[in-house]
């Protein structure tokens, strides 16, 4: 037994040694990780300046438009606000305006481009038609009947309906 003691105690001061080397290796990796964390921002800087030159070419190849003018106000009225329509500028990028009954597709595209400062790659038009109503349920009268555009705008543009 006395043996096993003295084993066991030349065991343990064997493994005690062990402990303390632990430590200090644990602070070497700590080191290694805060030179390699250090290093790593000034990458991510790298990456931010060419970032910001990127945005600074995108500009340059912006289109610009031309102001808008009193026939674009006459041409397109305002937005077609309904949950399909949103749903519509929201997953597909295309808006949908009243516009007026004399306007064509070309009227449409120079005018909205104009007044919103986007692309336009295509437009499709709607006539809705006028839809009978009875009023108090003895008068028959009309819901008046309306055009509408829908508007197709290039990827990456973004548009404020209610700015203009």
């Amino acid at each position: 037994m006395a043996d096993e003691k003295k084993e066991t105690a030349v065991a343990a001061k064997e493994a005690a040694p062990k402990a303390k080397k632990a430590p200090k290796a644990e602070k070497a990796l700590k080191a290694e990780k805060a030179e390699k964390v250090e290093q790593a921002p000034k990458a991510a800087v790298k990456a931010d300046e060419k970032k910001a030159v990127a945005p600074a070419k995108a500009d340059e190849k912006k289109a610009i438009f031309a102001e808008p003018i009193k026939h674009d106000y006459d041409v397109i009225f305002d937005p077609h606000i309904t949950e399909k329509s949103m749903a519509l500028l929201q997953n597909a990028n295309k808006v949908t305006v009243k516009v007026a009954a004399n306007a064509n597709k070309t009227d449409i595209k120079e005018s909205f481009q104009r007044l919103y400062q986007v692309k336009v790659v295509d437009v499709k038009i709607i006539n809705a038609r006028p839809k009978a109503k009875s009023r108090g349920g003895r008068y028959q009268g009309f819901v008046s009947g309306y055009k509408k555009a829908i508007v197709s705008i290039a990827k990456g543009s973004a548009i404020d309906l209610f700015k203009a």
